[in-house]
């Protein structure tokens, strides 16, 4: 792990390294140290992020033809770990998006139709190494 932020530290330093603009990248000014989880704002870019890769992720294992996007984060939780976790509780809601059609989840509605709507709650973590360029949805429980 130290040896990780040592070499993220001398790439940042040296400006030899390039990280994408992305949830790939680390914040250096966070407060945050290696073990127990910290909460982060729900609003946070990353937490957002985190949470459409896991939502994508159900969407790819769901037999629904409808894409579901989130529609809200209720807790955002984050742990250095060999990268970062970022432990989430999301609301996620079906849209009028079909899968066959594929679009982007930026561009698609919630459902607005009685008979169409649902949403779930999901609780999940996305494993994130940076210097990797890894992402990794481990656990994703929805209800």
């Amino acid at each position: 792990m130290w040896a990780a932020v040592l070499f993220t530290f001398c790439c940042l330093t040296a400006g030899s390294c390039r990280v994408p603009p992305d949830f790939h990248s680390l914040d250096l000014n966070l407060r945050i140290w290696p073990g127990a989880p910290k909460p982060i704002k729900t609003n946070d870019p990353r937490a957002l992020r985190a949470a459409r890769y896991s939502v994508e992720q159900f969407n790819n294992y769901t037999n629904d033809i409808f894409l579901y996007k989130e529609a809200h984060i209720s807790r955002a939780l984050v742990q250095v770990v060999k990268g970062l976790k970022y432990m989430l509780e999301v609301q996620i809601g079906r849209t009028t998006c079909r899968k066959t059609s594929h679009p982007a989840l930026d561009h698609c509605d919630f459902q607005t139709s009685p008979s169409l709507q649902q949403t779930l709650w999901c609780y999940s973590e996305v494993w994130v190494i940076p210097w990797l360029h890894w992402v990794q949805v481990p656990v994703l429980r929805c209800h």
